[in-house]
C-alpha cells in the first residue's frame, strides 16, 4: 500500500474519503451540559472555528493555522477529513493529585479531532499535515494542533507566525497585563475589549452578554508562550515569542515520533475558561485537566506543601545585602535564628537568599556558584542544625539570566543538594538572557523543563521566580509547586507598591494559571521598624522614599488563604512577628489543602475563598479601596458539628491609608446553618480559622 495512504489510515481510522471538503460547515462538538458548542468549518481552504454559549454567539468565525518558512504551508489550501464515527463523548472520571487547591478533581469533556490535508489536485488528497483536537468541558473549551511531516521531506519545520484567532461576538471589559516576552511584573489594566491593544494570558474578560471568560494556554512544553494582539475591533490573534533570528518555533523530526517515518508535534492547548459568575473561573479545573497525568514514578511523599519564612525581605527593604559584607543577610548566625523561630512557630522551612558565591558579579554577566557558600554561611552546620529541629531548607538559585552558567552546573548542583538533604529550591531569572533570547521563548521554555525534570530526578521541589507562566504542568510534574510570575510583595519594599485592588484582580487573572508565590504576610506595613535603621541603604531606582504596603494588617492574613501557594511564605522580618497575636493565624494555617472553593467575588472588587486542610477550614476575604460587608453562609462546614471560629477582623476605624494595623480578634461557636457577616475596611480583609469540635 502507498506509504502515504497507510499513514492516513493509521492516523485517522474510518476516514470517509468521500467526505473531502473545501467549503463546509465541518462539524461541531458541545460540552456535556450542552451549554457550550464549538463549530469547525473550512472556507476556501482555510480552517475556522466559532463558539456559542447558551445558543448565543460567543466567539465568531476565527481562523486556525500557522505561517511557516519553506514549502510546507500550514495556513490555507486545506481539505478537511471527517471521521465517520468520531468518538466525541468521554465518560467523567476522577483523578487525584498529591497536593493542590483540590486533591480530587473530576474531568468530563466531549472531544472532536479534525484532520486537514493539503490539496494537490481536485481528484487527489495530498499529505496530511495538520490536525486540530478540540475538547469541550462544562467550564470551557480548548484546542491544540498536531503537526505531521515526513522525515524524508521535512527535517525541521520553522513556524514564523501563529494564525489562531479569538474573534469576540460582543464587546466587554477585560483585565490583563501588557504582552511582554521577558516579564509579567506589571499592574493589571481594566479596559474594554475593543480598546485592548495586546495582552499576556491569562486575559480575563466579561462580555456585554454577561459571560465571564479567560484565554490562556495549557501544557506549554517545547514551544514559545502565546500572547494576544488585537488586529481588528474585537479580533485577537495569537502572538508567539521569537528566537533571536525571528523564528517563533523550531519543530524537529525528533520531537515526537508517531509511526512509520511520520512525526507528529503537539502544540500547547489554546484554552478558554467560561463561567456565568466571576468565581466560576476560580473554581474551574480546565487548565489542570488539559495536562498529562503525573510522570514521576514511585513514592511522592517527598513532594509536600510547606509554610516558610526566609532571609530575603531585609534585602528588599535595603537593610541587608545579598553579598558578603558588613550588611550580609545570609550568615550562619542569622540562619540559626530563623531556624529557631520556625521550629517554635509551627513553620516547616526557611529560605536563604544570598548564601552562595557570585552575588558580587551582579551588574555584569552574573556568574553564580550553586554549590559554594560564602565564607560566613556554614552550609554543613546549618543543614545539620535544621535537621535537629525538623526544619527544611529552601536553597535559592539566582541565575541572573545566565542560563548557560546554570545549565553547566545543573547536574552537579542537584546531586549536591540531594546529598545535603535539601529538597526544595527557589530559582530566579532576574536579568537579561544571553544571545538575544527572551525569557518566554522556546529556548527558555526548554530550559525551565530541563530544570524541573532534573529536580524530579533528585527528589527536589521548585519555586520559580521570573518563570515561564504556569500552564498546568504541575499535574505532570508535581514537584513544580509554585511560581512568581507577577508583580508581587517585593514591589512594595522599593517602589510605589501595589494598589489595594491588585489582590482582588489576581485570583481572577494570574491565579487562573496556577499557584502564586506572592509572598504575603508583611506586618510592618508602614516600615516604621526599618525605615530609619542605620543599615538602611537605597538600592533600587524605583525607591522614592514613600514605599509601604497598601493593605490593612488583616488583609495580609487573608491573603495567605486567597493567594494560594502550596509553599506559602510569611514574608516579614521575624522580629515583626514576635509576640504578635495575629501571627497565630499563620501558626494554625495549613497550606496542604484538600478542598477549596471561591464563594463570592467580583473582579477587582472583592473575593471570598475558603479552603479545607484536614478537619480545619480557613477563610480569607478581601476588598479593594472600598469598605464592604458581605454575608457568607457557612454551608461548607460539616453537618451536625459545631466549630470554633477565630476571626481576625479589621477594627472599626481601620483603613489601609490612615490606620492599617488596627484589628480585633474574636472567637465564637458556629454551625453550618449560620451566616457570617464579614465587615472589611477600605483596602482591608478578614481571615477566619474554623476548628471542628468533637
Amino acid at each position: 500500500m502507498n506509504r502515504f495512504l497507510l499513514a492516513l489510515f493509521l492516523l485517522l481510522p474510518a476516514i470517509s474519503f468521500a467526505q473531502r471538503y473545501k467549503n463546509i460547515d465541518f462539524n461541531s462538538v458541545s460540552s456535556p451540559d450542552g451549554r457550550i458548542t464549538v463549530y469547525i468549518s473550512v472556507d476556501d481552504g482555510v480552517p475556522y472555528y466559532s463558539v456559542t454559549v447558551d445558543n448565543q454567539p460567543f466567539i465568531k468565525k476565527s481562523r486556525l493555522g500557522f505561517e511557516t518558512k519553506g514549502e510546507l504551508n500550514l495556513k490555507d489550501n486545506f481539505w478537511a477529513l471527517e471521521r465517520e464515527k468520531a468518538c466525541k463523548k468521554r465518560k467523567p472520571y476522577v483523578w487525584q493529585q498529591p497536593w493542590g487547591e483540590n486533591k480530587t478533581i473530576e474531568s468530563q469533556c466531549n472531544r472532536l479531532s479534525c484532520g486537514f490535508v493539503k490539496q494537490t489536485r481536485s481528484d487527489r488528497i495530498g499529505p496530511l499535515v495538520l490536525r486540530v483536537d478540540f475538547r469541550v468541558y462544562n467550564d470551557g473549551f480548548a484546542f491544540r494542533y498536531k503537526i505531521y511531516f515526513d522525515d524524508q521531506k521535512n527535517d525541521t519545520i520553522l513556524i514564523t507566525n501563529e494564525l489562531t484567532e479569538f474573534n469576540f461576538a460582543n464587546d466587554g471589559t477585560s483585565w490583563s497585563i501588557p504582552a511582554n516576552f521577558d516579564s509579567y511584573e506589571y499592574l493589571y489594566r481594566e479596559q474594554p475589549l475593543s480598546a485592548l491593544d495586546n495582552a499576556n494570558t491569562p486575559m480575563t474578560f466579561r462580555t456585554s452578554a454577561g459571560v465571564y471568560g479567560s484565554i490562556h494556554e495549557a501544557a506549554l512544553v517545547n514551544f514559545p508562550e502565546m500572547t494576544l494582539l488585537r488586529t481588528d475591533s474585537l479580533r485577537f490573534r495569537a502572538q508567539l515569542a521569537s528566537w533571536p533570528d525571528g523564528v517563533k518555533a523550531r519543530i524537529t523530526r525528533d520531537s515526537i515520533m508517531d509511526f512509520y517515518h511520520w512525526y507528529g508535534f503537539k502544540t500547547p492547548w489554546r484554552s478558554v475558561q467560561i463561567g456565568h459568575q466571576a468565581v466560576d473561573l476560580i473554581n474551574s479545573n480546565l487548565i489542570l485537566n488539559l495536562n498529562e497525568p503525573c510522570k514521576i514514578e514511585g513514592d511522592l511523599s517527598w513532594i509536600r506543601p510547606m509554610k516558610y519564612i526566609g532571609v530575603w525581605w531585609g534585602m528588599h527593604l535595603g537593610i541587608q545585602s545579598w553579598t558578603m559584607d558588613e550588611r550580609h543577610g545570609a550568615t550562619t548566625a542569622n540562619a540559626i535564628r530563623y531556624i529557631d523561630f520556625a521550629a517554635n512557630n509551627n513553620i516547616d522551612a526557611v529560605l536563604f537568599e544570598g548564601w552562595n558565591e557570585g552575588w558580587e558579579t551582579w551588574g555584569g554577566r552574573q556568574n553564580f556558584d550553586f554549590t559554594q557558600p560564602y565564607a560566613d554561611f556554614d552550609m554543613d552546620s546549618i543543614v545539620r542544625y535544621a535537621a535537629t529541629k525538623n526544619i527544611a531548607i529552601i536553597s535559592h538559585h539566582e541565575t541572573g539570566g545566565n542560563i548557560y552558567n546554570y545549565e553547566r552546573q545543573l547536574d552537579r548542583t542537584y546531586q549536591w543538594l540531594e546529598e545535603q538533604g535539601i529538597h526544595c529550591v527557589k530559582t530566579g531569572y532576574a536579568g537579561g538572557l544571553p544571545d538575544g533570547h527572551s525569557h518566554h521563548g522556546q529556548f527558555n521554555v526548554l530550559h525551565y523543563q530541563k530544570v524541573v525534570e532534573m529536580a524530579a530526578a533528585h527528589h527536589i521541589t521548585l519555586d520559580v521566580h521570573e518563570p515561564i507562566k504556569p500552564t498546568g504542568l504541575r499535574r505532570t510534574y508535581p514537584n513544580m509547586m509554585t511560581r512568581e510570575g507577577v508583580r508581587g510583595m517585593e514591589w512594595n519594599a522599593w517602589s510605589e507598591g501595589n494598589p489595594p485592588a491588585h489582590h482582588e484582580i489576581l485570583p481572577f487573572t494570574r491565579m487562573l494559571a496556577g499557584p502564586l508565590d506572592y509572598t504575603p504576610g508583611t506586618f510592618d506595613i508602614l516600615f516604621d521598624n526599618t525605615r530609619n535603621l542605620p543599615t538602611h541603604q537605597k538600592w533600587n531606582d524605583n525607591d522614592k522614599g514613600n514605599s509601604r504596603v497598601h493593605t490593612t494588617l488583616c488583609k495580609q492574613l487573608a491573603n495567605w488563604v486567597i493567594l494560594y501557594s502550596p509553599l506559602q511564605m510569611a514574608s516579614d522580618l521575624i522580629e515583626n512577628y514576635e509576640g504578635h497575636p495575629c501571627f497565630q493565624f499563620f501558626r494554625d494555617f495549613n497550606p496542604d489543602c484538600d478542598w477549596s472553593r471561591a464563594l463570592q467575588g467580583e473582579i477587582g472588587e472583592y473575593v471570598v475563598i475558603v479552603r479545607r486542610a484536614g478537619d480545619r477550614f480557613f477563610l480569607g476575604a478581601s476588598t479593594n479601596e472600598e469598605a464592604r460587608t458581605v454575608s457568607v453562609p457557612l454551608t461548607f462546614l460539616p453537618r451536625g458539628k459545631k466549630c470554633v471560629a477565630t476571626i481576625y477582623a479589621d477594627a472599626p476605624d481601620a483603613h489601609w491609608e490612615t490606620n492599617p494595623t488596627a484589628y480585633v480578634i474574636e472567637k465564637r461557636t458556629v454551625k453550618r446553618k449560620d451566616v457570617l457577616e464579614i465587615r472589611m475596611a477600605p483596602g482591608g480583609g478578614q481571615a477566619v480559622s474554623f476548628e471542628v469540635k468533637n
